[in-house]
């Protein structure tokens, strides 16, 4: 497993970290001994940076983050995140901080989130939901400060808003966040044309997420998939969304061959091909899932030619937009 650094924290992560949301229940039969067995093959695979949240489940998925995770002496770190108080997904205009994320709100949900995960201390708290109308605002500072002088965590970020990576700009260019989390992928790139550089700039750490596109570029479905009862994927991929992205995916096969023998392989070797990302985060529930995206680190890096033929793959839509309708 290789490794990369996490912007200024100097943390030496693997570039392929864990995805927690599927284990948190919202994608069909949840399997919790699975989670787990999958949490600790990816412990024994190298990966030591796992990523999950309170939304997962309402904090099922930190629980079983953190039963995966006990007694292990293998090194690891944790991130987690804190939903706005008023449940907003993504950050509303006009939203205002002070009644999404007051700092007693942010300090609490830290604290509950730590009892869930058994653990003392997290090494990143981020907050769920962002929008560069709060980067003049104390609350975030406040409780980030006050967290990290208790020992309760290490560094701060945000979870920028699905499909807009150009809403964090503001923030990640005041120096004063450890890291920013966004969506990047074959058919979102937008992260590179802004998000990225400025990272880069103010040594803000990048972790990529949803690098599948909800399971779309693991190359699993087809147009007669159907989506077993509780997955919410069911409205994602809802009327011909299906269909038309099926339509897309099988355009990328042609790209496969030793360098990328599988498309869930195309997939997260394009988003490590980009110097920016300090680790990527695709979500695994089976132990199947962790060894096929770990052994992705030991293929060689994705050529310049190939990187450049995925450019003409971008597709602009935002199907998070009434998936819960």
């Amino acid at each position: 497993m290789r490794q990369r650094v996490f912007g200024r924290t100097g943390w030496q992560l693997s570039e392929v970290g864990f995805g927690c949301w599927g284990m948190g229940g919202g994608w069909g039969p949840r399997d919790d001994a699975g989670a787990k067995e999958a949490i600790r093959r990816a412990l024994e695979l190298g990966v030591d940076f796992f990523d999950t949240a309170w939304i997962y489940g309402e904090g099922q998925s930190e629980k079983l983050l953190g039963e995966g995770l006990r007694g292990t002496e293998k090194p690891y770190r944790v991130a987690t995140k804190v939903p706005a108080k008023t449940m907003d997904w993504p950050a509303r205009p006009g939203l205002d901080i002070r009644k999404a994320f007051p700092v007693d709100w942010i300090i609490q949900c830290t604290e509950d989130s730590l009892k869930r995960l058994g653990m003392e201390r997290v090494d990143l708290q981020q907050m769920h939901i962002w929008t560069d109308a709060w980067v003049e605002a104390q609350e975030w500072r406040e409780a980030a400060a006050r967290l990290k002088k208790q020992g309760k965590i290490k560094g701060f970020g945000v979870s920028v808003n699905d499909h807009e990576p150009d809403s964090a700009l503001k923030l990640v260019a005041t120096g004063e966040i450890d890291s920013v989390q966004t969506i990047y992928n074959i058919f979102d790139p937008t992260p590179e044309q802004k998000l990225f550089p400025l990272a880069q700039e103010h040594g803000v750490a990048v972790i990529a997420r949803v690098p599948f596109d909800e399971g779309s570029l693991s190359g699993k479905f087809t147009r007669e998939t159907r989506f077993p009862k509780g997955d919410w994927r069911a409205g994602y991929f809802k009327g011909e969304r299906l269909t038309e992205t099926c339509e897309r995916v099988e355009k990328l096969k042609s790209l496969l061959d030793k360098e990328t023998p599988t498309l869930s392989a195309l997939a997260l070797k394009f988003c490590l091909s980009h110097p920016a990302v300090s680790t990527v985060i695709p979500g695994m529930r089976r132990q199947e899932h962790v060894e096929a995206n770990c052994a992705v680190s030991d293929l060689p890096p994705l050529s310049s030619t190939k990187r450049a033929l995925l450019k003409e793959h971008a597709w602009a839509r935002n199907f998070y937009q009434g998936a819960w309708d």
